[in-house]
């Protein structure tokens, strides 16, 4: 309206140490900038007609953003080091981290930078990383400023991985698995073992409930008795309000009595998570599990083609707002990729959970007059249609990625809009 409002960055404070001397404390977060995975290509830059790596325009556009903060002259920078932070999501092993450390590197020379003034945030949510994490430390050990879980994307290219393998478990159970545990401890451990304590972050996932405010209180402390230094929250008061954890763990105490504990077996890592022999499912479970995971597919896709919207707020099935985005979809739809891969319930069965499920979510977005409802017409809706294409596709899918299909039907959702 007709109000002016001034942001401006925090000034440090000036406090007296125990030894009478002056001291100073940052007021300012370090800012780190989350990249696409290697796999994204966009028609925003093409080379001889062919769409570009999305990773490499990213690289270059986030590394020209932090040069503003490198040249400033006052001393309220993001980077006291003189550094420039990425996060890369979605790497696959050693080599596709020193992919990244060569783009890196190619980069700072285009622009005549300090070699290394780029650092890297390796998100360990492949198998392939999670198996190979010391080795992806060090093909870019000059880099490493921390390394992340992240269970989302982790379980969906688990499911995608072990597709062949069986009927995996209901989604509700993941958490309980042995491979997720053996994840989380190996990542602490061996993030410990290539000497991140006092030299990098190690960190935990995320919180998505930014409406559950005093229960990531109570429970999202148990990331730094974990050993994690740094995690994901969904908003800036949660993160305000995880900071509060800090003052009550000494993460770095925690970590040094961490370093003497006997190693978890990777081989626990490598316990897939199908269900025991012999177990059958009852129809109302089977029924139950569809349909969580289609309303929250549907959730999500409603909003990614039909209105551009990533990352958000979305109703759950008993309208609680989570944060969603394409890790959260990549789990829910290789779940059910799966449970039909293995007969555990029928397309016909799937496709009457979807359309149930897509009135539900049109009814949750009554009140928002940029949606166009999906149950209005089934057959001519692109978000529908890219929801079950995510389903019904989803085992053929690279790595059980979402991207592909989404980029493909938004695209297709603009030409109709054009039109």
């Amino acid at each position: 309206g007709s109000q002016t409002i001034i942001r401006k960055l925090n000034p440090d404070s000036l406090i007296t140490l125990a030894n009478g001397e002056q001291g100073i404390i940052r007021r300012r977060s370090l800012l780190l900038v989350r990249n696409v995975g290697m796999h994204l290509t966009t028609d925003m830059i093409t080379v001889d007609g062919e769409s570009v790596h999305e990773t490499l325009i990213d690289a270059v556009v986030t590394t020209l953003c932090g040069m503003h903060d490198l040249i400033k002259a006052d001393h309220l920078k993001n980077s006291p080091a003189g550094s420039i932070y990425i996060v890369k999501p979605k790497m696959h092993g050693p080599d596709e981290v020193a992919m990244a450390d060569k783009m890196f590197s190619t980069i700072e020379s285009m622009l005549s930078l300090n070699p290394n003034t780029i650092k890297i945030g390796i998100m360990d949510e492949e198998r392939r990383t999670s198996l190979n994490l010391l080795a992806c430390i060090e093909a870019a050990s000059e880099r490493v400023v921390f390394i992340n879980t992240g269970f989302l994307d982790r379980t969906g290219d688990e499911i995608h991985t072990s597709m062949e393998a069986g009927p995996v478990v209901p989604k509700t159970e993941m958490k309980t698995q042995q491979w997720l545990s053996a994840y989380e401890n190996i990542n602490v451990d061996e993030g410990l073992e290539a000497g991140l304590l006092g030299h990098g972050q190690i960190g935990k996932g995320m919180w998505a409930r930014p409406d559950d405010m005093a229960d990531m209180l109570k429970e999202k402390i148990s990331h730094p008795l974990a050993g994690a230094s740094c995690a994901w929250v969904p908003s800036p008061t949660a993160a305000t309000l995880h900071s509060l954890h800090y003052f009550d763990v000494n993460v770095a105490d925690v970590q040094r009595s961490l370093e003497d504990r006997e190693l978890t077996s990777r081989e626990l890592m490598l316990r897939i998570p199908t269900l025991e022999a012999g177990r059958e499912l009852s129809p109302q479970e089977i029924n139950s599990e569809l349909r969580n995971n289609a309303q929250g597919i549907l959730g999500y896709v409603s909003r990614w083609v039909g209105q551009g919207v990533g990352c958000s707020k979305v109703p759950d099935i008993n309208d609680i707002g989570l944060m969603e985005d394409r890790a959260t979809l990549r789990i829910s739809s290789q779940h059910i990729a799966n449970w039909l891969h293995h007969n555990i319930c029928s397309e016909d069965q799937v496709m009457t959970v979807m359309k149930k499920m897509a009135t539900k979510v049109d009814a949750q977005n009554e009140n928002d007059p940029s949606y166009e409802p999906m149950s209005v017409d089934f057959d001519n809706s692109v978000a529908f249609k890219a929801a079950c294409d995510l389903v019904f596709e989803g085992r053929v899918q690279p790595s059980g990625y979402t991207e592909p299909i989404l980029h493909q039907k938004r695209l297709e959702k603009k030409a109709r809009m054009r039109s």
